[in-house]
């Protein structure tokens, strides 16, 4: 009975991921974007994890429904909490390895903010850390980028800080990667790391001249980018394609920008995901 519970999860899961994404570009879409992106991206890991513990909660003696339990099951959601936890770890060490990196590198004082330089000509500006990032640029980017523009870069990595974005955007990248194998994960996390970035723009617009920050945008992404992880938050990230003219056209038509603090209020098919997530667990009470 356990592999019916299991089985039922992972269409469930497959189903809402598989539903194509309704991507609007009109200002009262932006909190609209921002839960159909979160609910779409959380609700599928959260769904496996309460069905994985609701199993090994039952353990594989008894009965449900009048149908006996195995140990098969067991062992499948046993091995899934393994798996995200040696991933969770990995990603853990992977970013701790990064801050210590980091020591290696020289600071420098910037307009009152501690960075640590990176020899490189590419130009690259970004938060890495978790819940107190540190703020890296390259030599690059401060020899080809002007002092106001260096300011605009820098203003929108404050935005990071300010939402903790590298902190957040750690474990929903913990969570990409345990359900890469569903479909529409990949656009998905784009559209939520388009929307952070978004935000960002618009915490910096207030404090620097948007088009500057527009033309600072083009000038970042014109060289090739360097690798960006999931503690990190680059100013070049989500810059391609339409995913960079949705950022440049927010920024010169600056009434379009979203809110920097999106109220998601959850209607009716967000209550419902969320009882969908926690459903398995009303299973207990079948299991004797």
């Amino acid at each position: 009975m356990h592999l019916h519970l299991i089985l039922l999860s992972l269409i469930l899961c497959t189903a809402l991921r598989a539903t194509p994404l309704q991507l609007q570009g009109n200002t009262l879409a932006w909190a609209v974007r921002w839960q159909q992106a979160m609910l779409r991206f959380l609700i599928p890991p959260l769904l496996l994890f309460v069905t994985a513990i609701a199993v090994l909660c039952m353990g594989h003696h008894g009965t449900m429904l009048g149908l006996s339990v195995g140990w098969l099951g067991c062992h499948l959601a046993l091995a899934f909490l393994g798996w995200a936890i040696a991933l969770l770890v990995w990603q853990f060490w992977r970013g701790w390895r990064s801050l210590q990196q980091l020591q290696a590198y020289s600071t420098q004082n910037i307009d009152n903010a501690t960075v640590h330089l990176l020899e490189s000509a590419i130009p690259y500006a970004a938060q890495v850390g978790f819940w107190q990032p540190r703020l890296v640029v390259s030599s690059g980017f401060l020899n080809d980028f002007t002092p106001e523009q260096v300011q605009a870069v820098l203003a929108h990595e404050q935005a990071h800080t300010y939402y903790r974005d590298t902190f957040w955007f750690f474990w929903l990248g913990w969570l990409r990667q345990l359900t890469a194998w569903l479909p529409n994960s990949q656009p998905l996390w784009d559209e939520l790391l388009l929307l952070r970035e978004l935000r960002a723009d618009q915490w910096a617009a207030q404090r620097v001249d948007p088009l500057l920050l527009a033309e600072t945008l083009l000038k970042m992404v014109n060289p090739p980018a360097l690798p960006s992880q999931d503690w990190c938050a680059a100013f070049g990230t989500a810059a391609v394609s339409d995913r960079l003219d949705q950022r440049i056209n927010a920024l010169l038509q600056e009434s379009t920008l979203p809110e920097a603090q999106p109220v998601i209020q959850i209607d009716l098919i967000g209550w419902l995901h969320l009882f969908m997530v926690f459903a398995p667990l009303l299973t207990l009470a079948l299991h004797h």
